[in-house]
């Protein structure tokens, strides 16, 4: 009988501990429902987060793009100076050509001028200067 009873309580010993397994295991279902909604926040916030960093990206990348225009913009005029300055030189140099022409021509002038009145009188132009100031030394 001793057996009959050791068998009784050992087998409610088994009855109870079998009985309490599934509570446990419920317990982790609401660890997972507490899990899932943690993960759930931390996938919002890497979405958030994704997506401030992309719209930081594409502020960075529009203010690339807005200092590019300005360079390229400073560029061109800085290009169209260049042009118009070469421009502007050779209208200097085409008038310091012109200038120097017509100071050559008057030159050429005056020299043709000169050289008839040398052959006409047969004395320098020259001379009479140089024959006024010497004629009061010869007193």
């Amino acid at each position: 009988m001793t057996k009959t009873i050791a068998t009784l309580i050992a087998g409610l010993f088994a009855t109870a501990a079998f009985a309490q397994a599934p509570a446990p295991a419920a317990a982790p279902a609401a660890a997972a429902k507490i899990e899932a909604k943690t993960e759930a926040k931390a996938v919002k916030a890497d979405a958030k987060e994704a997506k401030a960093v992309t719209k930081a990206e594409a502020k960075e990348i529009k203010e690339v793009a807005k200092a590019e225009a300005k360079e390229t913009k400073a560029v061109a005029s800085a290009k169209e100076d260049v042009v118009s300055a070469k421009a502007d030189a050779k209208v200097e140099k085409a008038k310091a050509h012109e200038k120097a022409d017509k100071s050559k021509e008057k030159a050429a002038h005056a020299k043709d001028a000169a050289k008839p009145a040398e052959k006409s009188t047969g004395v320098p132009v020259a001379a009479p200067v140089v024959a006024a100031a010497a004629a009061p030394a010869a007193k």
